[in-house]
């Protein structure tokens, strides 16, 4: 269960860097490429096992520390990027810690054997009334 969105900021640091790409001259002279720092192993809002959990799962996203870096470049507007960032954040914390329900196995109703074994009987049947008919 994540907890609320500004406990998570609390223990996130913000970079900000001039981005490439559209904008123009803006580009040359507003920082508005936004990375989000997230130190997972200190995170004080994330139990020990979810902590595991997380490592195990986001570990492609993480380096030597265990920070994990959110970027964030689309917009000209560095808030825009900053709220980008977090919200790609509270996605990947999100798919991070979700537990898949374990499958139940179930039998197959006996209905749905009869209706499969009766349809295949049907085709069966219209492919002999296909044939010719035999001169015996």
């Amino acid at each position: 269960m994540l907890p609320a969105r500004e406990e998570i900021l609390r223990e996130v640091t913000f970079k900000t860097s001039r981005s490439g790409g559209k904008g123009g001259q803006n580009v040359n002279k507003v920082s508005s490429k936004v990375e989000l720092i997230l130190n997972i192993p200190s995170a004080s809002f994330l139990s020990d096992e979810e902590r595991s959990l997380l490592i195990e799962r986001l570990a492609h996203r993480l380096d030597q520390e265990g920070n994990l870096h959110v970027v964030s470049q689309e917009d000209r507007s560095q808030l825009l990027n900053k709220e980008r960032s977090v919200l790609k954040l509270l996605a990947l914390l999100k798919s991070g810690l979700h537990v898949q329900k374990k499958r139940k196995p179930t039998k197959t109703p006996a209905s749905v054997i009869r209706k499969r074994l009766a349809d295949k009987q049907s085709n069966a049947m219209k492919k002999m009334a296909r044939k010719r008919p035999s001169v015996d």
